[in-house]
């Protein structure tokens, strides 16, 4: 099974440019974006952790 930050690296390549800026996700009721997503995910920070963990929960990964 693909790991969760593959899965989600993936995706992300093929959301239009356009919508990379739209809202993706909220932790701690703050939101974050695609492009934020990103950022956090590749660079293995504990919010991207978290992004990934929420993602998979709620089914968008």
């Amino acid at each position: 099974m693909e790991d969760k930050k593959a899965k989600f690296l993936r995706i992300y390549a093929n959301v239009p440019e356009s919508l990379r800026g739209d809202i993706i996700v909220i932790v701690n009721e703050k939101t974050y974006t695609w492009n934020i997503a990103y950022f956090e995910i590749k660079n293995n920070t504990s919010l991207g952790e978290k992004i990934l963990k929420i993602l998979e929960e709620t089914n968008i990964i």
